[in-house]
């Protein structure tokens, strides 16, 4: 594995993150390093340790490392695929030649092993801290436990069983070996219950962990289970039961277009989110998501560069998913990009001065004729061409406006991001899905057609969802139309059993190589982690 420093480092948070006066969590910067030798002396040294816990677990979400991003979340699967043409092979994306030496699943790996790190300092070390109060230092414990159950989910959903690292480590070791699967489940499930039974029902301070995030998390977890060999006989029913109780605490938004508008970030949906603000040293990184599915929009006349996309682009089907009557579809991406400056185009041949704020490149939903297009001053790219290079970009396509963050400056993906708006890891929308779908796996579809029926009347669609029509792929396709690029897909697609159908069914590029099988529904264990090793951290089959 991976070594950890024996000799504790800190990084320590102004004292005025932690008062009662504080609207947020990590909202200060970081000034100071010390020894816990040293620190320990100082009550404070917990609230730190703590906080070094949120911030390992936001860095490592809002990118992996420099240049990689987002890489085993939703590339790969039915509604996201690499932005470039339908030629070629990728590994991570078409699963040609995925194997222990890939790059993101290294750095994966060492970042869940990087928050379970500092989550266990926080339990081993907080009896050695001179003067916590009793209440805080049973928060904190509850917190480390909740993060450190969520990066062992990540690890064990990727790679299936692996080593269960449970307490600071303060020597050189090589002698790790992999837990099973059943096992890493049985510890997150208990640290999940130590999490619920230490946080507070409303957080001292926005941006920390509550009972409800807590639910929220122990409902996916217990679904997830469900599927699996091992799952407990009432996985399903406790899962519903505890979404349920998130979803009668966090009433949804109005609308869709509310939920994700810039201006209503901490709405009454948000169980649980990230923070960055406008603190250059504290937003870390900064929230990267108002850089996704974005392509080279900024190459067309009138428009400039003001975000720089990542690699990956959503799929033809992913948008075939919206009725026209879906006010996600508006709310999520767009089909009309605005220039910013002044620009001349073209009109029947002859050249127009089209001025900023005016059209610069549209997407009909259904395809123009030439003369229809040659009548028009701005780009019209017609569905079917989304690959297809017209001389500007090599591929185009309706991009997401869902995240974005207008104020933030351009950077270059190897560059911080700087976003700054919350990024929302948890929200009640999502709880309904999640209730939806196991109550269906419990044997109870009318009421998983009753959840399903009220979240999408938040969207405009009033017709009732039939008990008959609701199966796996319906809730699928829910998921994508309300969570695309916040949830992860490729572990929804995994957990139902769906990943290879659907996605060699919808990604095109994963189709056109048909190399997704089996051995993929686990990623390969990193190469580096076998090796240090000596073997003794085996890999998985068929890699």
């Amino acid at each position: 594995m991976r070594k950890f420093n024996h000799k504790v480092i800190l990084a320590l948070l102004t004292i005025g993150v932690f008062t009662s006066s504080c609207d947020s969590y990590l909202e200060e910067e970081n000034n100071t390093s010390l020894s816990v030798e040293v620190a320990s002396a100082y009550p404070e040294t917990f609230d730190q340790l703590v906080a070094t816990v949120y911030e390992r677990a936001r860095e490592t979400t809002t990118h992996y490392t420099s240049d990689l991003y987002y890489a085993l979340e939703d590339l790969g699967t039915d509604i996201v695929t690499r932005g470039s043409a339908i030629t070629g092979t990728s590994d991570l994306n078409d699963y040609v030649d995925f194997n222990s030496l890939n790059w993101a699943v290294g750095v994966y790996w060492g970042n869940q092993y990087s928050v379970i790190s500092a989550a266990n300092i926080v339990v081993d070390n907080a009896d050695v801290i001179d003067n916590i109060d009793a209440n805080k230092k049973t928060i904190g414990i509850a917190e480390a436990k909740f993060f450190r159950a969520l990066s062992y989910f990540n690890l064990v959903e990727n790679y299936g069983g692996v080593p269960l690292v449970l307490n600071q480590v303060t020597s050189a070791s090589t002698d790790y070996t992999r837990a099973g699967e059943e096992q890493v489940y049985t510890q997150i499930v208990q640290d999940l219950q130590d999490a619920l039974d230490g946080v507070p029902t409303t957080a001292g301070a926005y941006g920390r962990i509550t009972k409800d995030a807590v639910r929220h998390f122990m409902s996916k977890v217990l679904l997830t289970r469900g599927y699996k060999s091992f799952a407990s006989s009432t996985d399903f029913t406790d899962a519903a039961a505890l979404a349920e109780t998130v979803i009668a605490n966090h009433p949804l938004v109005s609308s869709f277009a509310s939920l994700v508008s810039i201006d209503n970030q901490r709405n009454s949906e948000v169980i649980f989110s990230y923070l960055f603000g406008n603190n250059s040293v504290s937003r870390g990184w900064g929230n990267s998501k108002h850089m996704m599915y974005k392509f080279r929009f900024f190459d067309y006349p009138g428009l400039t560069r003001t975000v720089k996309g990542l690699d990956p682009m959503p799929t033809p089907f992913f948008y075939s998913l919206f009725d026209d009557a879906d006010e996600r579809a508006e709310a999520t991406y767009t089909r009309e990009i605005y220039a910013t400056e002044d620009y001349v185009g073209t009109v029947n041949g002859a050249d127009v001065n089209v001025p900023a704020g005016d059209l610069a490149i549209f997407f009909p939903k259904t395809v123009w004729t030439q003369a229809e297009i040659d009548a028009v001053p701005y780009a019209v790219i017609n569905p079917g061409t989304y690959f297809t290079n017209d001389g500007v970009t090599p591929v185009h396509y309706p991009q997401f406006v869902k995240f974005d963050d207008p104020k933030v400056p351009f950077a270059q993906p190897d560059q911080s991001s700087q976003g700054e708006r919350d990024m929302v890891i948890m929200r009640s929308g999502e709880a309904y899905l999640i209730a939806a779908e196991a109550r269906l796996e419990s044997g109870n579809a009318d009421i998983a057609a009753n959840l399903l029926t009220t979240l999408r009347s938040r969207a405009g669609l009033t017709e009732s969802v039939a008990e008959g029509d609701v199966d796996l792929d319906f809730i699928l396709d829910e998921r994508a139309r309300e969570l695309a690029g916040e949830a992860n897909r490729w572990m929804d697609l995994k957990r139902t059993g769906k990943l290879i159908e659907r996605t060699l069914l919808h990604n095109p590029h994963a189709a056109l190589n048909n190399a997704l099988a089996e051995k993929h529904l686990l990623r390969p264990i990193p190469q580096n982690e076998i090796d240090i090793t000596a073997g003794s951290i085996t890999q998985n089959p068929g890699y």
